[in-house]
């Protein structure tokens, strides 16, 4: 049985990439330097317009930091999830936490209802949980089809441990994804390693804005910045690459 390969996008054109170099499936988010943000309903409906083979689920996170939501914050992605699965999306990725680092069983009971019977994703909220064992049990119990982790370390390579363990852990009740610094040249030690059936990649290049006048002093952003007429997008050719190193 082969691998299933999500690829991690940020927009439209980046999911049209995924599915042609082969990818089953895209987590479609916004601010991927924040860790992945909801993306606007305008990118979703565009993005499920554009696609015709690949699957796209839709991250639901109002915000970075920590995975700890006021209520305000839980009424938004409540709403975000229902707007998205109305929209036509495959499946949602969610994740909320307890303060002392439990899964929010609640919040998720929430979003799971609200997404309708959707596929649900926890994200990797999962790799600030105090006990994955006892999340993984959490999440298992609430219908969450997966969980996508680094093995609660650096990237998924240095996680590869703890992964093989939640593999075994979970068994049939979910599929544990590996996620967080995969390439080309690590790829096939993280599967072997771990069992998986499925892995969570991005595959980001730099390419440069088209823009020809430039004005180099204002940025839009704080002062941790990326250059303003910079862009990272979704290399085609990089999904094929992780893909083939894994084909036999």
């Amino acid at each position: 049985m082969g691998l299933t390969y999500e690829i991690c996008v940020d927009s439209t054109a980046g999911a049209l990439a995924a599915e042609e170099a082969g990818a089953h499936r895209v987590e479609l988010c916004a601010a991927l330097f924040e860790g992945g943000l909801t993306p606007t309903l305008g990118t979703v409906e565009a993005t499920l317009a554009a696609v015709s083979s690949i699957r796209v689920h839709v991250i639901i996170r109002p915000r970075g930091g920590d995975f700890i939501y006021d209520p305000y914050e839980i009424a938004a992605m409540e709403r975000d999830v229902a707007t998205v699965a109305a929209a036509g999306a495959h499946g949602v990725v969610i994740g909320a936490l307890t303060p002392s680092g439990e899964v929010d069983a609640e919040v998720a009971e929430r979003l799971i209802g609200a997404a309708g019977g959707l596929s649900v994703t926890f994200h990797r909220a999962f790799d600030m949980a105090a006990d994955p064992f006892a999340a993984l049990d959490a999440l298992a119990g609430l219908g969450v089809d997966r969980v996508l982790t680094s093995g609660q370390d650096v990237t998924a390579l240095e996680g590869a441990p703890l992964i093989a363990a939640l593999v075994e852990h979970a068994g049939d009740r979910l599929v544990v994804m590996p996620g967080g610094g995969i390439t080309p040249r690590n790829v096939n030690r993280v599967v072997e390693a771990t069992g998986v059936t499925e892995i969570h990649f991005g595959a980001l290049v730099d390419a440069p804005s088209p823009a020809v006048h430039r004005n180099p002093l204002p940025f839009m952003g704080g002062q941790l910045r990326r250059p303003e007429y910079a862009r990272r997008v979704t290399s085609a050719a990089l999904v094929t690459e992780v893909i083939a190193a894994t084909s036999p």
